[in-house]
């Protein structure tokens, strides 16, 4: 921006140089070439100011269809008649402080009541070192039936999700570690991972942790985009909006 705004500058002061000469006169007139050339350069000036502007930025999206295969871990009844999808990143704080704050009063009101289904994307981001590594090893999990288990020590422990950590995670939730640092190491769930960022990218979503909450569908949920880590009474109503219109 600052460059563009130098080149304007240069252009205008440019315009200013060539029309001085002749506001510079001692007679009162200009000749109607000197007004040609005026008139020029503030067209000139105009074009290049006009090109300067940026295109207004399309608008962000406020819903999204999110399809969820049969074969997705679920938190909750599969039969739910609202559904959550959060995409998170492990290493994030912000999905950390949703976790500890909010979920908890989300999964007692709505999820082990049975009126939501939770779901989990993938959103490992780029600034995050091991967060990629830690979803991996969340869906690896999933293979010993321990996906959310794992999913809840690793979003808690935002700070610690090295190698050795996460594999220290596994061996306290009674998993076994050899058939588990396999699954990491032979990377077979790193595909699903790069499809859930893919996802993320088609849905427009741009950070973590972002939501789509709506109804229920065999297919999956097309709902509203909830951005951040909102706190608890922004859901409830929400959810509570949801739930009276679909009774």
């Amino acid at each position: 921006m600052r460059k563009i705004r130098f080149h304007i500058c240069g252009a205008v002061l440019l315009g200013l140089c060539t029309l001085s000469p002749a506001f510079g006169q001692t007679n009162d007139t200009i000749t109607k070439s000197q007004a040609d050339d005026i008139v020029k350069e503030l067209r000139l000036i105009r074009q290049m100011l006009e090109r300067s502007i940026p295109p207004p930025a399309p608008p962000k999206p406020t819903t999204a269809n999110v399809p969820i295969p049969s074969t997705d871990p679920v938190l909750g009844n599969k039969d739910a008649p609202i559904t959550i999808v959060e995409f998170t990143d492990y290493q994030c704080t912000f999905c950390q402080r949703f976790h500890m704050a909010t979920f908890p009063e989300i999964k007692k009101k709505y999820i082990d009541t049975g009126k939501v289904r939770f779901y989990s994307r993938d959103m490992p981001l780029d600034i995050h070192a091991n967060a990629f590594k830690a979803a991996v090893a969340a869906r690896c999990a999933g293979d010993q039936n321990k996906f959310w288990d794992l999913r809840d020590v690793l979003v808690a422990n935002a700070d610690k999700l090295d190698a050795a950590s996460i594999l220290g995670y596994a061996g306290k939730l009674t998993m076994d570690q050899a058939a588990f640092k396999s699954c990491v190491d032979s990377k077979k769930y790193e595909p699903v991972v790069k499809a859930n960022l893919d996802e993320a990218a088609r849905l427009g979503v741009e950070g973590t942790p972002t939501f789509v909450v709506g109804k229920s569908s065999p297919e999956g949920v097309n709902g509203t985009l909830v951005v951040g880590a909102q706190l608890f009474p922004t859901f409830e109503k929400l959810l509570d909006n949801m739930l009276a219109a679909k009774n």
